[in-house]
C-alpha cells in the first residue's frame, strides 16, 4: 500500500471521541458538539457539564475566532454592526 493511499484511510479512520469521559461513537452513542466552538464532542450533558471548567477558555479562544472569520467575510455593504 502506498503513503498516500495510507494517509487518506487513516484521514477517514478517525475515531471521535467524547471529550470528558473519552466514549467513542458509535451507531447507538450521537456525540454532540459544543455549539459555541464546534470543536469538542460530548456523549451527554453530563459530561459537558463535568467538561466546562476544562474546555472553557479554549471554547471562548475558538467562539471569538470563528466570529471574527464570519465578520472578515462579510462585504463592506453587507455589514450591519
Amino acid at each position: 500500500m502506498s503513503t498516500i493511499h495510507t494517509a487518506a484511510v487513516e484521514a477517514t479512520d478517525i475515531m471521535l471521541c467524547c471529550a470528558s469521559c473519552g466514549v467513542a461513537e458509535v451507531d447507538e452513542i450521537k456525540l454532540k458538539k459544543c455549539t459555541a466552538c464546534n470543536s469538542a464532542r460530548y456523549c451527554s450533558v453530563k459530561c459537558q457539564r463535568n467538561h466546562r471548567p476544562k474546555h472553557k477558555k479554549a471554547c471562548k479562544k475558538r467562539a471569538a475566532e470563528l466570529r471574527d472569520e464570519i465578520l472578515f467575510k462579510q462585504h463592506e455593504s453587507t455589514h450591519l454592526g
